[in-house]
């Protein structure tokens, strides 16, 4: 049986594609892509480690017909605290929620979209 071995892509429909992705390499640090999206590359050139695609589409675009739904995501970060805090003294709406579990700790913010964003951070390993 053929697996998923991570994940291949974050796509989602917005109004200013590139307004956005500018809002998110400022407030979240992600790297800008010359190309319209990012790529983050897990293992190098060649690797078998794969790769990422973060993209923002236009919230008219026909590619992810048939389905009506706009996206959804999940960052990963190393200090969720850290994070939520440099967003908060960016006047991004914070949830004020934490959830700790034995899957490690999650917290969410809204974009300005209006859409609902979970970091997690992975439990350090023992």
């Amino acid at each position: 049986m053929e697996r998923v071995t991570g994940i291949g892509g974050v796509f989602f429909k917005c109004r200013d594609p590139e307004k956005l992705k500018a809002w998110y390499v400022e407030h979240l640090g992600l790297p800008a892509g010359e190309h319209g999206y990012v790529v983050f590359d897990w293992g190098g050139a060649g690797s078998d480690k794969g790769s990422t695609v973060w993209s923002p589409f236009a919230d008219d675009t026909k590619y992810f017909a048939p389905s009506h739904a706009s996206w959804m995501l999940n960052y990963r970060v190393a200090d969720l605290d850290r994070m939520l805090a440099q967003l908060r003294a960016a006047g991004v709406a914070v949830d004020d929620k934490i959830d700790d579990s034995e899957f490690g700790r999650f917290g969410w913010f809204m974009d300005p979209e209006g859409n609902r964003v979970e970091l997690w951070q992975p439990p350090i390993e023992q």
